[in-house]
């Protein structure tokens, strides 16, 4: 077991899995943890559409699968790109994009993939994913601490309107994002972001904050 804070500081992006199935348990765990999210005017509009092994859910996650490694094969070409889609496994950027690949090619195997959505209750606009990625990351998190991984992605909006008659999500429900989940089959481990001080202001913009300092050992992104 973990608590909070090294869960908050140590759930990484998951895009590997093993052929492990997700227990019903852990299931119903982790998805309680992301009902228990805050909302705007606790309205609890988020809903979670589950895709396993039926028939229906075979059919998305094939949909989702085309269009994942569409997608992935699309940003290869991309100059940003080029480091990871070398998937040199002697570099950082090689072995994310070793990973990536894997995700995309085995994306039909993942055990479980979530559709988080939310029932609009007003017009779309810019404030309305507050309703929903709270219980994201609350379901991210809750996987680390079951010993699961997954990773937030919004590839599914290429094939939206397909996953929508598929599935029967009726106008008026938008799907939020699309999270795969399942047993790591690498790990968890300390996440590196830029160094505290160059994203902590205080009392204007860029105003120094001398107080925000990295915990000892503290490993940063480039």
């Amino acid at each position: 077991m973990i608590d909070l804070y090294e869960g908050i500081c140590t759930t990484r992006s998951i895009r590997r899995f093993t052929a492990e199935p997700v227990s019903d348990d852990d299931l119903a765990a982790i998805l309680f943890a992301a009902s228990r999210a805050p909302n705007g005017s606790n309205r609890q509009a988020f809903r979670f559409v589950v895709l396993r092994d039926g028939p229906v859910a075979t059919e998305a996650k094939a949909i989702l699968g085309r269009a994942f490694r569409s997608t992935w094969e699309s940003m290869k070409g991309a100059g940003r790109y080029e480091r990871l889609a070398e998937a040199d496994t002697s570099t950082a950027a090689g072995r994310a994009g070793r990973a990536m690949q894997q995700f995309v090619d085995r994306f039909e195997q993942i055990p479980v993939v979530i559709l988080p959505c939310l029932i609009r209750y007003r017009p779309p606009d810019p404030t309305e994913g507050a309703s929903v990625y709270p219980a994201c990351q609350n379901l991210l998190l809750a996987a680390r601490h079951r010993g699961l991984g997954g990773v937030l992605t919004m590839w599914h909006g290429a094939v939206e309107d397909e996953l929508r008659t598929v599935l029967g999500i009726p106008e008026g429900v938008a799907i939020a994002a699309t999270v795969p989940i399942g047993h790591p089959e690498g790990r968890h481990g300390p996440v590196r972001r830029r160094p505290l001080g160059e994203v902590v202001y205080e009392d204007r913009w860029e105003g120094p904050a001398p107080w925000a300092v990295d915990p000892p050992g503290t490993r940063f992104t480039r």
